[in-house]
């Protein structure tokens, strides 16, 4: 608030006591209807301007205003007598005594005061009509005291408590634009309006947040906090946390399980309202692992430094996994449970390490060793007919062929996870294979071109154990060769 003083109103033009009334029922705004092009820095200036228009265009024993605004939300003391007393203006003609007004600096016909400005009107419209327990979203009936064109002497009018220039005397005061936000002022001046939980610290999937033990919750509100008693922060229905209307954040300890937050905003005139429920779940167990990274053979195209592989896993949670990272031997960022097709080295022991980490933050790691190993075509155990080929495309630089039906070759290994190695050629022809005694798949080894090293077939187990894999030839009608590069297996 501007003082008089502060603003060096002319008091020598002031030559009249100020008059009183008993109360103050009802609260006018006005805009002065000058240039809204001003700084200011200037306002006081302005206001002094007004002061000396008044009383010498107008007659007037002082400024008509009890209070003035500029376009920056700053109040100044209009006419003298006391901002805490009744002082009868000359502001709205017929209905001036026991009414106070507001005059905002500028013309307001096509734009609107901005919030600064709805808050100052609404804080001092609050304050003079809370002093004699006048609710500001009220009505009251005034008797029209002048006959001015617009309501005949001594009718009874009724008004909105907060209203405008134009609702008591035929004039465009305070404009169309201002006049349109008396709405906005009102609720502003006697609600906590426009109260919004604008977020919770932690992580939000959808329409909840997940956090550890705390969080805070932070809320915007459009009534001044000059006006806001209080805030209540309620977690499941109950207070947990009051704080002073001045704050917009509050922190909150949660134990575990599912909450919903509010916040509450109470008015100095005692209307409360609060935010709609957010559910927020507070969680410190860390996810799990029910299957470690685990590697399992896979087709594609093998050499003697890259095996095709699939990584497999699974995470889990009690409340939900956000997302699972592969940390090692490489970097990538998966679903809670999936596979990822990869390649490793033969022959060598490779550490795969997985974090999870749940929507709460809370993670937990987990790692297994995996060693692919070669077992040639020359370690088998054979049956019927083999010649051998050697080129620097086979692996080791040889591989076995046959093309009589029911030569086989075996192979025993302890592993969870294998895949046979072939050939494949437009002379190719079909393979049984058998896993344990049992007939498990029969692969064909066809190609328009010739592909080497090719995985033409795997099979995965849940744990290591020891296995028999023999492949037999079938003799293919027109095409009966097979050709051999051996066996891959993970140990």
């Amino acid at each position: 608030m501007v003082t008089r003083a502060e603003w060096q109103a002319d008091e020598s033009i002031v030559t009249e006591p100020p008059s009183y009334g008993t109360t103050v029922k009802a609260f006018w705004v006005h805009h002065t209807a000058g240039t809204n092009d001003y700084s200011c820095a200037d306002s006081a200036a302005i206001v002094r301007g007004i002061e000396v228009y008044h009383v010498k265009s107008n007659g007037w024993n002082d400024i008509g205003y009890n209070f003035l605004a500029d376009k920056c939300g700053v109040i100044f003391e209009g006419r003298k007598g006391g901002i805490d007393q009744p002082v009868i203006g000359a502001h709205t003609y017929g209905f001036n005594t026991d009414t106070a007004a507001i005059a905002i600096l500028g013309t307001y016909i096509s734009s609107g005061v901005p919030p600064v400005v709805q808050d100052a009107i609404a804080h001092v419209a609050a304050y003079k009509l809370g002093q004699y327990g006048n609710d500001p979203l009220g009505k009251v009936t005034l008797t029209e005291g002048v006959a001015d064109g617009k309501y005949a002497l001594g009718e009874q009018v009724t008004f909105n408590r907060i209203g405008g220039h134009r609702d008591a005397v035929a004039t465009e005061c305070p404009g169309d634009a201002l006049y349109g936000q008396l709405g906005i002022i009102r609720n502003k001046a006697a609600t906590v309006y426009g109260l919004t939980l604008t977020g919770l610290t932690g992580t939000k999937n959808g329409t909840t947040y997940y956090t550890k033990t705390g969080t805070t919750a932070s809320w915007s509100v459009s009534t001044p906090s000059a006006l806001i008693s209080r805030f209540e922060v309620l977690v499941d229905g109950a207070v947990a946390v009051t704080t002073a209307g001045t704050a917009r954040s509050a922190a909150l300890t949660l134990a575990p399980g599912t909450h919903t937050v509010q916040v509450r905003g109470v008015h100095r005139l005692g209307r409360t309202a609060a935010t709609p429920a957010q559910t927020v779940i507070a969680d410190t167990t860390a996810p799990s692992f029910p299957q470690v990274p685990t590697l399992s053979l896979r087709t594609g195209s093998v050499s003697s430094s890259v095996v095709p592989v699939t990584l497999g896993w699974r995470a889990a949670d009690n409340v939900a996994v956000r997302s699972v990272a592969l940390t090692a031997p490489t970097t990538g960022t998966f679903a809670a449970s999936g596979t990822y097709g990869t390649t490793t080295k033969p022959g060598v022991t490779t550490t795969w390490s997985m974090r999870a980490q749940d929507w709460s933050g809370n993670t937990t790691t987990s790692s297994a060793s995996w060693t692919p190993l070669f077992i040639p075509e020359t370690k088998a155990t054979r049956t019927g007919t083999w010649s051998t080929y050697t080129s620097s495309n086979y692996l080791g630089g040889s591989a076995l062929t046959a093309t009589a039906g029911g030569a086989s070759l075996s192979w025993v290994f302890t592993g969870r996870s294998v895949s046979f190695v072939a050939t494949k050629t437009a002379t190719s022809g079909q393979a049984y294979i058998y896993v344990d005694g049992v007939k498990v798949s029969t692969v064909d080894l066809y190609s328009s071109t010739v592909q080497y090293r090719r995985v033409v077939w795997a099979k995965s187990w849940t744990g290591s154990a020891r296995h028999t894999v023999k492949i037999v030839v079938v003799g293919t009608s027109g095409r009966p060769r097979v050709i051999t590069d051996g066996l891959v297996y993970v140990r």
